[in-house]
């Protein structure tokens, strides 16, 4: 299943300048999904973070990483139309830099999950240039 960002709106309550998934390009409801990010340099994070280098700040990875998760929870029937809430991350390692202009893409798969609390830990991974730039476990809860 494909979405472009329109359909993604329609699954998650994020908006810009905080909707930090551009496409999705394969979900397997519950089980697995991958999406992109398309880091526009024209974002105004990067005024300050860093003027003469800019870089993508660390929390938008773990952001892209919760929001392709929220997708792939709420696109089961039992969270649908829930609201994600991130209850956390653990494991979370930055590996290589993301820079303005760079497209990249979010891997998530479902890695523990208590139906009964409705909350899920998925396991993430974000590649730039195909190579692992970021890696981590998030927790939500769907309320």
């Amino acid at each position: 299943m494909k979405m472009d960002q329109e359909a993604i709106k329609k699954v998650i309550p994020h908006r810009d300048p905080m909707l930090l998934v551009t496409t999705v390009e394969d979900l397997t409801p519950g089980e697995a999904i991958t999406a992109t990010f398309y880091v526009d340099p024209a974002r105004e994070i990067f005024k300050g973070h860093f003027p003469e280098e800019p870089v993508l700040p660390g929390v938008y990875s773990v952001e892209c990483m919760a929001q392709t998760a929220d997708i792939l929870l709420l696109s089961m029937e039992r969270y649908a139309g829930k609201i994600p809430l991130f209850l956390g991350i653990n494991g979370v390692r930055f590996l290589k830099k993301i820079l303005p202009g760079d497209t990249v893409e979010i891997r998530a798969k479902l890695a523990a999950e208590r139906p009964e609390k409705a909350i899920a830990t998925c396991s993430a991974e974000v590649y730039n240039h195909g190579e692992l730039a970021v890696t981590g476990n998030v927790t939500l809860a769907m309320r």
